[in-house]
């Protein structure tokens, strides 16, 4: 099973963005998978969490109205609007057949991270 993470750049704040996480190996359609980021000196923290079936996404209280998670076929998007400085970080996503591994950030599966930088 392989993660590939990319899109990442540097934009302006309050511009968009759209990252990509092409999965290999593994079918998303019984998968729970994930977005997470990682700023400079902070832990990690999940973004979005969507389970296999449903598609029932959860959010991070701080991006919530602003980031969109999706997928189709062997690929997720995280769709970043209104992009702040706040959000510059190594954004990863990963993969679990188990929702609950997803949002315990104990994922079987990791991509490498793509950076995000925002400027001011």
């Amino acid at each position: 099973v392989q993660l590939q993470a990319f899109g990442g750049g540097l934009v302006q704040s309050g511009a968009s963005l759209k990252l990509s996480c092409e999965v290999s190996g593994l079918n998303l359609d019984y998968s729970a998978v994930g977005w997470f980021r990682q700023a400079p000196g902070k832990e990690r923290e999940g973004i979005s969490c969507m389970g296999p079936s449903d598609g029932i996404t959860h959010y991070l209280e701080d991006v919530k109205g602003r980031f969109t998670t999706s997928r189709a076929r062997n690929t997720v998007y995280l769709q970043m609007n209104s992009l702040r400085p706040e959000d510059t970080a190594v954004y990863y996503c990963a993969a679990d057949r188990l929702f609950s591994n997803i949002v315990a950030q104990r994922g079987a599966y990791w991509g490498q991270g793509t950076l995000v930088t925002v400027s001011s």
